[in-house]
């Protein structure tokens, strides 16, 4: 689990497919290339960062878990807000979540940039500001975040 229960969600989007596995409780990016314009435009997609965040830019925190299944043999867990990949995914843009998806030691008050795969971190290293951490690390390796992307 990448993200507990415990959330507010001020502002979210539903207007991205993503084509990738990826578990939820990270920052994805707007991929390179045409970008849609439309709610279901499929140029309209995001995913993790692969490499270094020189040049991309965030489109939110994921709330789903997109997963690669074959659904002739099995169906997707709704109870677990599971997406098929190519599907379309929720986006926090706005709000606070509790996410292990964090590396490093941050505490309260310290900014919260992205790093590669999405993970939370407090160094800047060519990266944008996402929000910033409301909590420590606790023992189960869980972060209070507050994320605010424009």
């Amino acid at each position: 689990m990448a993200l507990k229960p415990d959330r507010i969600e001020e502002s979210t989007d539903i207007s991205f497919f993503m084509n990738t596995v990826g578990d939820r409780g990270g920052i994805v990016v707007h991929t390179s290339g045409a970008g849609g314009s439309g709610m279901d435009d499929s140029y309209s997609v995001v995913a993790y960062p692969t490499t270094t965040q020189s040049g991309t830019f965030p489109a939110g925190l994921l709330l789903n878990d997109v997963v690669s299944l074959d659904l002739t043999r099995q169906h997707i867990n709704w109870h677990k807000d599971e997406v098929q990949v190519g599907g379309k995914v929720a986006i926090l843009r706005r709000g606070t979540v509790v996410t292990n998806r964090v590396t490093g030691a941050p505490y309260q008050g310290l900014a919260a940039y992205y790093g590669v795969s999405g993970i939370l971190t407090a160094t800047s290293t060519n990266s944008v500001k996402v929000g910033s951490f409301l909590s420590s690390v606790d023992a189960d390796g869980y972060v209070r975040v507050g994320i605010n992307i424009q």
